[in-house]
């Protein structure tokens, strides 16, 4: 099977300090692919290597045939969204509005299309959010604001979706909807690759997880592979106690 990411030896130094070090993988369609780790271990530059944000200072971050960062922007983002964790800015449109934007990409005149139509509705429908359609965005929780930017990333109709923290301002009940969406948009088809914090929901939707730190892959596999103790412990530097949920997958606990 070809890849539609793969990234050779990869490298980031900004000056003295070297943020990602000699990454390798490769990501296929179809896969739900978490990366976990502690603050400052590169998960977020690995990200922005992905979304051709930024370019390796050495090796490579291609996707198909051409580094990510060397796309023409509009094609790249017929393929790839990219919903980041930073504070969602406010804008003075409606949600419905915001969704709209994801389809910028697809556009070949001024007017919306019978397409964009549909792939908003759904994009919305699948985010759970097509009641607030016509709320204004600057009157939503940050929580909502974060699904619409999810739903237009969804509008966009990719085939691989980048998140960073997506989960970060969701409550328990949306956090857990947000990984089984996730999870079924991989089921569908698509690459999704999501950069999290929360160890036990990535396990429990997340077929492969990454474990990085300091800048390095520390282990990379099957969740139930990953989520050791001993490998644990050495990346967050806590004790932990590994068990397991009813239906198979490992689930921690923080030791004493």
């Amino acid at each position: 099977m070809i890849p539609l990411f793969h990234v050779g030896d990869a490298g980031v130094r900004y000056g003295s300090a070297e943020i990602l070090r000699s990454v390798s993988l490769s990501l296929y369609a179809g896969e739900f692919v978490a990366i976990a780790g502690p603050n400052g271990a590169g998960k977020s530059t690995l990200l922005s290597l992905l979304a051709g944000l930024s370019a390796p200072t050495t090796g490579t971050c291609r996707l198909g045939d051409r580094s990510a960062h060397q796309w023409n922007r509009r094609d790249f983002a017929r393929r790839v969204a990219v919903v980041q964790s930073t504070e969602v800015a406010s804008f003075p449109f409606t949600a419905g509005d915001v969704v709209y934007m994801g389809r910028m990409p697809h556009r070949k005149g001024m007017y919306e299309t019978a397409e964009d139509h549909t792939a908003v509705a759904k994009a919305l429908a699948t985010s759970g959010m097509t009641a607030f359609r016509d709320r204004e965005f600057r009157t939503l929780s940050a929580g909502e604001k974060q699904r619409v930017l999810l739903a237009s990333a969804l509008a966009q109709a990719p085939e691989v979706l980048l998140l960073d923290e997506p989960a970060a301002h969701l409550d328990l009940r949306h956090q857990v909807e947000l990984h089984q969406m996730l999870r079924d948009l991989s089921r569908s088809g698509m690459l999704v690759v999501a950069v999290t914090h929360d160890l036990n929901l990535a396990a429990a939707y997340a077929p492969r997880l990454i474990l990085m730190n300091q800048g390095r892959i520390h282990a990379d596999g099957a969740a139930r592979d990953v989520m050791q103790s001993r490998l644990i412990e050495d990346v967050f530097e806590v004790r932990v106690e590994m068990h397991q949920t009813p239906s198979g997958h490992p689930w921690m606990l923080y030791g004493e």
